[in-house]
């Protein structure tokens, strides 16, 4: 089952934090607030992730693609700049959809956006600010 992520908003509430990031990329214990939720969810076996992108949302982007080499260990060659990254089981087996949404969409103009990526199938759905320790098992059961 996929999960969608809606980290498209300005995040104006936080303004000192997301003047230069969007909120989802807020740091909490040296992580942004993004890797703890899909932590959270990969928990629970939920490993696929759609992201809804709208404000800074190149900075999600970034975070995603250089993920693996800032938290690796790496060997390069400055001659040529050939980089080789050495085995580290302890990344997260995650496959990430990064969607641009727009700028001033709003939440339902966010979802209609994802649904191609989405499926025809049952999917979680949550907001790129919020951290729970619900147990989602039990949610997916009761809904």
């Amino acid at each position: 089952m996929k999960v969608a992520i809606l980290a498209g908003g300005a995040g104006t509430r936080l303004a000192e934090e997301t003047e230069t990031r969007p909120k989802p990329m807020v740091e909490i214990g040296g992580r942004p607030i993004l890797w703890h939720i899909m932590k959270h969810y990969s928990h629970y076996g939920y490993n696929e992730f759609v992201i809804a992108l709208g404000y800074k949302g190149e900075y999600i982007k970034k975070y995603l693609m250089d993920y693996c080499s800032l938290h690796s260990n790496l060997t390069v060659k400055t001659k040529n700049g050939d980089v080789w990254m050495h085995e580290n089981n302890n990344h997260p087996d995650w496959t990430v959809h990064l969607i641009d949404t727009g700028l001033e969409t709003l939440t339902g103009g966010r979802i209609k956006r994802l649904a191609p990526h989405l499926g025809n199938q049952t999917f979680m759905l949550t907001w790129g600010d919020g951290l729970s320790d619900v147990n989602l098992d039990e949610l997916l059961a009761f809904h």
